[in-house]
């Protein structure tokens, strides 16, 4: 949930997007990013959520005050998209007691909950800003309900996570990797699972694709990385090939949220 799905900061229509599509260029800001990195697009992306990034999304996925509109917007569409998460786990027999290794668990908003409801969660994000705030929260969430198990956290790419567990969760995360590279994510992912695979990511559509692009053009200085849009088909059949069928889908889309979840399970 590096960058909780994807936000596009749309504006309303008038404000002269042609002429500020010549002025502003997105995809140079962020290359300059990259650049400063040495060239390596994960590394950009784990320093931005270790810095103005960690700052932005843990008071958007926190319950301060201090957010905007749009903030606000992202908020309650990450929430709705980690409800319906645990809908499916709580129809499908619990979490109690099994593992879960959720990839990306940015502050723990879903890390939490399937802790206190008592399975063993280990928490990865790249950014280990993001999971000390992970493990803070967590922490106080299961002193405060008096039961839960403290999962285990530690700051990994998706690249690096390995291990064998009942589910794997990803939400919002595939948004950082562009085509190239989603299919062999969505892979990796699969072969850390037995059992379940939960995977959301913002569906490339021509509507959405719009969305993005417009709100490239107002990125503000903490929302600098790149954002990638991914079809769902695409998607489906990087499970299948891994022998992944799905077999439950939910769309959470608000005024700047919008975001594709699937659960597979083995063939």
């Amino acid at each position: 949930e590096w960058a909780g799905g994807l936000a596009a900061g749309v504006v309303a229509a008038g404000m002269g997007a042609a002429a500020l599509l010549a002025e502003s260029d997105p995809e140079k800001r962020r290359s300059e990013m990259a650049a400063a990195a040495g060239g390596d697009e994960m590394k950009s992306v784990k320093d931005y959520f270790n810095g103005t990034g960690f700052e932005r999304w843990q008071k958007i996925y926190g319950e301060t005050d201090e957010v905007n509109k749009v903030q606000l917007d992202i908020r309650e569409g990450h929430a709705q998209t980690v409800e319906k998460v645990l809908a499916w786990v709580d129809a499908e027999g619990g979490a109690d007691g099994i593992s879960v290794v959720d990839c990306g668990c940015g502050t723990g908003s879903l890390t939490a909950p399937l802790a206190l409801r008592g399975a063993q969660v280990y928490a990865t994000d790249i950014s280990d800003a993001m999971t000390g705030e992970a493990e803070k929260r967590t922490a106080a969430a299961i002193e405060a309900a008096g039961k839960g198990v403290m999962p285990t956290f530690e700051p990994l790419d998706l690249e690096s996570v390995s291990g064998k567990y009942h589910t794997v969760a990803c939400l919002d995360v595939m948004i950082h990797y562009p085509d190239e590279k989603a299919a062999g994510m969505v892979k990796h992912l699969a072969s850390l699972a037995e059992d379940r695979v939960l995977v959301s990511f913002a569906p490339k559509t021509p509507y959405y694709t719009i969305l993005k692009r417009v709100g490239e053009l107002f990125p503000g200085p903490s929302k600098a990385t790149r954002a990638y849009l991914h079809a769902e088909e695409d998607v489906e059949k990087a499970l299948n090939e891994a022998g992944w069928k799905v077999v439950k889908r939910e769309m959470t889309a608000t005024q700047f949220y919008f975001s594709r979840l699937l659960e597979a399970v083995p063939m």
